[in-house]
């Protein structure tokens, strides 16, 4: 039996609990489990590892209660979810416990507590899901850049010489036009972090300060810079290069640039691949030669999306998806023509039989028997009957009282005494 991994929704479920719980007690920490001195009241801990799930133990009794608590509703969703597999392919006497084995974003050996095990385990299945829907989008963006391709090929082939020639001179235009921009930083270089500082948040460049760019730039104030904190930081690059008002310029370009320079910084800064920059793996990145020498940033533009090769293949998976549709097409056409011809028919039969019911009417009447209404009930009354209430009408002579009727007296009895 093949058993699908958890989706990605149930993890980010989970988390997403988690963090309402965490930031419900921001500043709920026993610091009684702090060890050392120096820190001052309410000053928020550093964490020197970057290990989020060793912040765990530091937050206080009741946020731990109810952690507890979420995981064992959520082994128990887990253990439901079995039960019901089980159930539906009615296979019995399989170790629960042993298939629980197969989620990997909890710890089922521990069912009752949340532990900082069960942190790095979602945090991990959460990054995994993640990096999966980055693929994702990547391959959707080729295939998108593939079809505007197939596509403007397919409409020159629809025009004439001049009108080919006049499109493709049109199309080396926009090209060109579009690759005219300033040049872009590399993605979390010391240039482009300082054209940040300096046109986005208004301060002197020669003043620029690693440590002070962190903190401004961790918006929600948590300690790490996130995707989209990173994200944010590379708008002025792009705005280098696309234009919402230039037809040459897709913004849907625009956003796979993004995720790139994301992706890029990410693997270049972030250590321990949790998708998150603390403030030390930002540091430690300025240290680096990459941050002050970096190598110059090849835009979309500047790269070769896909070869010939590629295009044909998907040009001959689209002519596949055609017929196929083409065929579907044809399918459903014949079945509506026999739907027709079969309505037809029935409409046929139809008025068959109202032809056959009008003559055997008219076959009742030329023999003297009234004919039926829809409930059997005679459409006219025989002679000598009238209803009750139709008084019969006075023969010609207008309104003359009927002839007085002579009605003859009883004998009278013989037996009867006389007075």
């Amino acid at each position: 039996m093949k058993w699908l991994p958890v989706l990605p929704q149930q993890c980010i479920l989970l988390m997403t609990c988690l963090l309402m719980v965490l930031e419900a007690v921001p500043i709920d920490i026993d610091k009684t489990k702090v060890k050392g001195e120096g820190h001052v009241e309410g000053e928020k801990v550093e964490n020197p590892s970057g290990k989020l799930s060793r912040e765990l133990d530091l937050v206080s009794h009741h946020v731990r209660t109810r952690l507890d608590e979420l995981k064992r509703q959520e082994v128990a969703r887990l253990r439901m979810l079995i039960k019901a597999k089980m159930d539906s392919v009615q296979d019995t006497g399989l170790d629960h416990q042993a298939l629980l084995k197969q989620f990997e974003h909890l710890n089922h050996q521990n069912p009752d507590t949340f532990e900082p095990k069960d942190l790095d385990m979602l945090i991990k299945a959460a990054t995994s899901d993640l990096e999966n829907y980055d693929k994702t989008r990547h391959e959707e963006f080729k295939k998108y850049e593939m079809m505007k391709e197939h596509e403007r090929r397919e409409y020159l082939k629809t025009l004439d010489e001049e009108k080919r020639q006049r499109e493709e001179s049109k199309f080396e235009e926009m090209k060109k036009k579009h690759g005219d921009h300033p040049k872009v930083h590399h993605p979390g270089s010391k240039d482009q972090l300082k054209e940040v500082w300096e046109e986005a948040d208004g301060l002197d460049p020669n003043e620029f300060d690693p440590k002070t760019f962190f903190k401004l730039h961790d918006v929600n104030n948590d300690g790490f810079l996130d995707e989209q904190e990173l994200e944010a930081l590379f708008t002025k690059e792009l705005e280098k290069v696309y234009d919402p008002k230039n037809e040459e310029d897709d913004m849907v370009e625009m956003e796979e640039e993004r995720l790139r320079m994301r992706e890029h910084v990410m693997n270049e800064v972030d250590i321990n691949k949790d998708r998150l920059v603390t403030l030390e793996e930002f540091l430690r990145a300025t240290e680096k030669k990459e941050f002050l020498e970096p190598d110059s940033w090849e835009t979309l533009d500047q790269q070769q999306l896909f070869t010939e090769d590629e295009l044909k293949e998907f040009e001959s998976h689209i002519s596949q998806q055609e017929d196929e549709l083409r065929k579907k097409a044809e399918d459903l056409e014949k079945q509506k023509e026999e739907l027709q011809r079969q309505q037809d028919q029935l409409q046929a039969q139809k008025q068959e039989l109202q032809q056959v019911v009008k003559q055997m009417e008219q076959k009742k009447l030329q023999q003297g028997n009234p004919p039926a209404g829809p409930a059997g009930e005679l459409k006219f009354q025989p002679p000598g009957e009238h209803k009750v209430g139709d008084a019969p009408k006075h023969p010609a002579g207008g309104d003359q009282p009927l002839p007085p009727v002579h009605v003859q007296e009883p004998a009278a009895r013989t037996d009867q005494v006389q007075p």
